[in-house]
């Protein structure tokens, strides 16, 4: 597999975003500042426009003939307009989310899709028919779960960038080159953008890079890991995705107990409760990179264990979010069933 892939995105990347920047002023995609939003000036956005061109430069130099991987680059510029519309004219969600159904069935008619997952005792479940609708969910799901968490200087990027790692480090281990290829690429092209994202931001990626970047990870993941013979294949995604899932998940629920559309737009994502706990803005990023990291880490053993190893994993896991949820106070200030626990018994201990 030629590494130097990663190396000639990044570059191209570190090239092209300056000059998206300029673009990006000179047609008016400035993200303005507001109550919800952390910062406090006039952004250029549509940077995402720079990860796309480096990705697609790379997928010309190492890809061009790999004919099944063009529905995966149909796709992706079908979402990537959708991104570059609404970051110059702000979309409703009704349009937006019809854009991202659309780019989602494109892969899906071009032959990928969900068809099986294996769950505990090595059996398989077949999708058939259903493959189809539920894989345009999973797509649609992810790549408005990291639209979500794109709140803060570096955030979507950086999770974004852990979670290509860990795909394309699995790719390798289980032989898929291909899609170990197309994640090096994609990382690199991230990493570029990075250096002009990261805390303070001299440009957002904008709609145009978090639905672009979400939909890439979401179809690479439906190609290189929900198709393997491991045990809880359908866990290994879901968990290297964890923080921009459970953000996205959070939001859902907070919208629903409070009566409020699931569109509407609140300051309570994970990324608000971890800087109302008292740490700056990089600080929060850096943490959040620290629980993808976590999350990916859990991924990578979970593909290498037996059967209760895997369930001990998973329950660790599931103990780290529930312990995430109640600290941060995601979903409501007074959910504290086990920290109220652990401080009853310390109580009784005195």
């Amino acid at each position: 597999m030629n590494y130097s892939s990663i190396i000639i995105c990044f570059i191209a990347a570190i090239v092209l975003t300056p000059v998206v920047k300029k673009l990006a002023i000179k047609l008016g995609a400035v993200d303005k500042p507001n109550h919800r939003k952390v910062h406090k000036k006039l952004m250029p956005r549509l940077g995402g426009l720079s990860i796309y061109v480096s990705f697609f430069i790379g997928f010309l130099l190492f890809l061009p003939s790999t004919a099944p991987f063009w529905p995966i680059v149909v796709g992706s510029t079908v979402i990537l307009f959708v991104g570059i519309l609404d970051d110059l004219f702000q979309l409703s969600a009704k349009v937006k989310l019809i854009g991202q159904v659309i780019s989602a069935m494109v892969p899906v008619f071009g032959g990928y899709s969900i068809e099986f997952i294996t769950v505990p005792f090595g059996d398989k479940i077949e999708f058939g028919a259903a493959s189809i609708p539920l894989t345009i969910l999973w797509v649609v799901a992810i790549t408005n779960a990291i639209n979500l968490i794109d709140g803060l200087d570096g955030l979507a990027a950086g999770v974004a960038s852990i979670a290509l790692l860990t795909i394309s480090g699995l790719a390798i281990s289980m032989g898929n080159l291909p899609i170990a290829l197309i994640s090096l690429m994609l990382l690199g092209s991230t990493l570029g953008f990075l250096v002009y994202n990261f805390h303070p931001a001299k440009i957002f990626m904008g709609d145009t890079g978090s639905l672009f970047l979400g939909y890439m990870i979401s179809v690479i993941a439906v190609i290189g890991l929900f198709k393997n013979v491991a045990i809880f294949s359908l866990m290994v995604p879901i968990i290297i995705l964890a923080i921009p899932i459970l953000d996205t998940l959070f939001a859902i629920i907070r919208r629903i107990i409070h009566k409020k559309p699931l569109s509407s737009p609140d300051k309570s994502h994970l990324h608000h409760c971890i800087i109302k706990m008292g740490y700056t803005h990089r600080q929060t990023v850096i943490l959040l990179y620290a629980m993808s990291g976590f999350f990916s880490l859990a991924g990578i053993i979970l593909t290498r264990s037996a059967m209760w190893g895997s369930v001990i994993i998973l329950i660790l896991a599931l103990i780290m979010v529930e312990l995430l949820v109640e600290l941060t106070g995601i979903i409501s200030e007074k959910y504290r069933p086990i920290l109220n626990w652990l401080e009853g018994t310390k109580l009784k201990l005195k």
